[in-house]
C-alpha cells in the first residue's frame, strides 16, 4: 500500500510505501476511495495545541508518533474480511467511524467509543486514511452510503459528526430560540445545516471573514456577526435580540470564548468544539449565579453517526460545499487551511477513486 505521511513535524507530507495490512479477526480492510482534510490534522501536522500564555500540548506527549498517516474522514470500499467479521460484503462502500477505543471496555461496548480511555483513533494513534488501505477494528464502525456522494459522505464521519454531537448538547426547547454558531468553516456549516435539518428557525453565526459570513447565510443561518467588532458580546447579543441561551464555539479561542461567556443568558451553556487555543478567566461566582454550563464536545459515538446518516439519507440535510482533489496535494491543503484560505471542505481523492477534476486554484479563497 502506499500512504502520504507526517514524516516531520511542519515539513511537507511524504509519499510512503507499507505493505497492505491483513485483517485478523473481525478486522475489515478498506481500499480508501476518498478522504477528508480536517483542522485538527492540521495541529497533527504541526505537532500540536495552543494552550495559552504561551503553553503548548505536545501530541508526543499524548502518545502519537512519527511517521503519521493521518485521515479520520474516511469512504472506502470492502475489499477483505477477517474470519470474524460479520455483516458486511467485499465490494460494498462505508463510511468509516475513526474515533475508536480500546474495543472491549464498557464505554465501547456501549457504542461510545469516543469517551474510551484508551484511545486509538484513525489517522492519530494508528494509520488513517492519507492512504490506498485502511484497517477497521469490527464491521459496527461502518455505516452504508446509501445514495450520498462519497465525497460528501466522507466529511460526515467529522465535520458532520462533530457538529452534531454538539448540536445535539445545545439543542434549545423552542425552535426560534437562538442557537449561536461561533466559526464559519466546516463545522460551522455543517451545525447550521444541521440545525435547519432539525427544523430550527434562529440561528446567528460569528466569523471573521466576510466570505465565511456569506457562506453561513447561504447555509441557513438568520443573521452573521463580524467577529471583529470592538464589543462581540453585545453584537452577539444584539444579532438575537436577547441574552443568549445556547452557543456553540467551533473556534474556541480565548476572545469567542470570553465573548461567548459574557453574551450567555441565565442558564445558558456554552458548547466548546474548536481547538485554537488560549485560555478562559471566569469570575467564578456567576457560574451558580447565572446557572450557566461550560461543555467541551469530542466528536460523537458510533449512534451520533447512525442518526446524522440517516439525516443526510433523508434529503434534509443538505451538503457543505465539498471539493476533490488528488492524495498528492494534501500537504498544499494543509497550509491553506491552517491560513484560513479554504471555505467549505476539502476531501483527497485516492487512485482508486474517480479521478479528482477540482484543482487546488478552485478551492482556495
Amino acid at each position: 500500500m502506499h500512504a502520504w505521511a507526517v514524516v516531520a513535524n511542519g515539513e511537507p507530507l511524504q509519499e510512503i510505501t507499507a505493505p497492505t495490512p491483513e485483517p485478523q479477526g473481525t478486522q475489515v480492510l478498506l481500499e480508501v476511495l476518498h478522504c477528508g482534510v480536517c483542522h485538527s490534522d492540521v495541529h497533527l501536522w504541526d505537532g500540536h495545541y495552543q494552550l495559552g500564555g504561551d503553553k503548548k500540548l505536545l501530541l508526543k506527549d499524548r502518545g502519537v508518533s512519527l511517521p503519521l498517516v493521518m485521515g479520520h474522514e474516511i469512504v472506502g470500499r470492502v475489499v477483505k474480511l477477517g474470519p470474524q467479521a460479520r455483516g458486511v460484503a467485499v465490494g460494498e462502500l462505508k463510511i468509516v467511524y475513526p474515533w475508536l477505543g480500546c474495543g472491549t471496555c464498557a464505554l465501547c461496548r456501549g457504542d461510545q467509543d469516543n469517551m474510551c480511555l484508551t484511545t486509538r483513533s484513525l489517522g492519530v494513534f494508528q494509520p488513517g486514511g492519507y492512504a490506498s488501505h485502511v484497517i477497521v477494528p469490527e464491521p459496527r464502525h461502518l455505516v452504508d452510503l446509501g445514495t450520498l456522494s462519497p465525497p460528501v459522505a466522507a466529511t460526515l464521519a467529522c465535520s458532520g459528526l462533530t457538529a452534531y454531537g454538539a448540536v445535539k448538547k445545545a439543542l434549545p426547547p423552542a425552535a426560534d430560540d437562538p442557537v449561536v454558531i461561533v466559526g464559519a468553516g466546516g463545522l460551522g456549516l455543517s451545525a447550521i445545516a444541521i440545525l435547519r435539518a432539525l427544523g430550527h428557525e434562529h440561528i446567528v453565526c460569528v466569523d471573521l471573514a466576510a466570505k465565511n459570513r456569506a457562506a453561513a447565510l447561504a447555509a441557513g443561518a438568520t443573521t452573521a456577526v463580524d467577529a471583529t467588532v470592538p464589543n462581540l458580546a453585545e453584537a452577539i447579543t444584539a444579532a438575537c435580540g436577547r441574552p443568549v441561551g445556547f452557543i456553540i464555539d467551533f473556534v474556541n479561542s480565548s476572545v469567542t470564548a470570553k465573548a461567548a461567556f459574557d453574551a450567555l443568558r441565565r442558564g445558558g451553556r456554552l458548547i466548546a468544539v474548536g481547538f485554537f487555543g488560549g485560555e478562559l478567566n471566569v469570575p467564578l461566582p456567576l457560574v451558580p449565579l447565572r446557572a450557566l454550563t461550560i461543555a467541551g464536545s469530542y466528536v460523537g459515538s458510533p449512534v451520533d453517526l447512525r442518526e446524522l446518516v440517516a439525516l443526510a439519507q433523508s434529503g434534509k440535510l443538505p451538503p457543505i460545499p465539498v471539493a476533490s482533489v488528488p492524495q498528492s496535494s494534501a500537504t498544499e491543503v494543509l497550509g491553506q487551511l491552517r491560513d484560513g484560505k479554504i471555505t467549505g471542505r476539502v476531501v483527497l481523492a485516492s487512485p482508486a477513486a474517480v479521478p479528482a477534476e477540482v484543482p487546488m486554484a478552485a478551492v482556495r479563497a
